[in-house]
């Protein structure tokens, strides 16, 4: 891979057209995948209510996974505060909850499956260095020198000229140049698999073939399916839901926008989180507003229509 020459192309055939019930090839298979690190966020919620009802719609699991691979950020408990929010609102799973740090020698077989064919390398690079190369792409520094003393990162080796091409289906044909993105950590400096690796791995493990997440993660995409194809996993079909954003179109703030338990307002809570995915209800149904959470969600994923936000970003209501 690293020592190809002229482009190489990854291309994922895919219509990016919305499904409809009748069309999946394979049962429809999704997931939810909090991080355990507080209250449900509300950007977090809506990409949980948009998976669970594009899911729900096309007749398929949702399942759920925990990544709590990060334990230096955890918060104790709040990986069952999430569940029970879930729970409250009627966002009800299939099967048992994955959690990752229950899984840490599958990730270290894919890291070191990786390594054995070339994959990967070892970085040494100073955080300020790393910080600097956040926006630009990491610039390749210690991708073809010894690797330094303890403690280092280590990185996938993406190739130097690299078109990776897909349809997603809610934002349409994306296309990423991959050498601009740089070689992605798959192992961080404290020994934590990352994220770019383990959501690979647990994505083929649990056999998810369609992933709808927020926007905030289409530029992941490009690397997990370079992952994807390293390791020889099947690719799921994905759908990038509108990123949540302040008034002012800055990046949510997480400890203003937690979703409290608070069974009160699971409702409202509700009604926010479609609102912001463009899926109000309509003044044909008056009360609906007013029944249980559960009663909302079958209005929902009956009415399930991607094509009120495809392509937009979301915006919160509230100053």
């Amino acid at each position: 891979m690293s020592g190809s020459t002229g482009t190489a192309t990854t291309a994922i055939v895919d219509s990016g057209e919305p499904l409809k019930p009748e069309q999946a090839a394979a049962p429809y298979i999704g997931r939810f995948a909090p991080s355990p690190t507080g209250s449900l966020h509300l950007g977090s919620l809506v990409a949980g209510v948009g998976s669970f009802l594009d899911a729900r719609h096309h007749g398929g699991r949702w399942l759920m996974r925990m990544e709590d691979l990060d334990t230096a950020r955890v918060i104790p408990g709040s990986a069952d505060q999430i569940l029970r929010t879930l729970e409250a609102l009627g966002l009800t799973w299939d099967g048992e909850v994955l959690y990752q740090s229950h899984h840490l020698d599958r990730y270290q077989a894919a890291l070191d499956e990786l390594t054995r064919q070339g994959f990967t390398f070892e970085c040494s690079c100073s955080r300020r260095l790393r910080q600097e190369s956040e926006d630009s792409g990491y610039p390749g520094t210690c991708r073809n020198k010894a690797a330094g003393p303890p403690p280092t990162a280590t990185r996938f080796r993406v190739e130097e000229e690299q078109t990776v091409r897909f349809s997603d289906r809610f934002q349409g044909e994306c296309q990423f140049e991959l050498h601009s993105l740089g070689d992605v950590v798959i192992r961080r400096r404290d020994g934590v698999i990352a994220y770019q690796l383990a959501v690979v791995v647990d994505d083929a493990f649990q056999e998810i073939n369609y992933v709808v997440r927020g926007a905030d993660l289409l530029a992941s995409t490009p690397w997990q399916l370079s992952l994807q194809r390293a390791l020889g996993l099947p690719s799921p079909r994905y759908a990038h839901l509108p990123l949540v954003v302040e008034p002012d179109g800055a990046k949510l703030a997480k400890s203003r926008r937690s979703v409290a338990l608070d069974r009160s307002q699971n409702a409202a809570h509700l009604l926010a989180a479609l609102k912001l995915l463009g899926q109000e209800l309509p003044p044909s149904h008056p009360g609906l507003n007013l029944e249980a959470p559960t009663v909302i969600l079958d209005w929902a994923v009956a009415h399930w229509d991607p094509a009120a936000f495809r392509g937009t970003r979301a915006r919160c209501c509230e100053k």
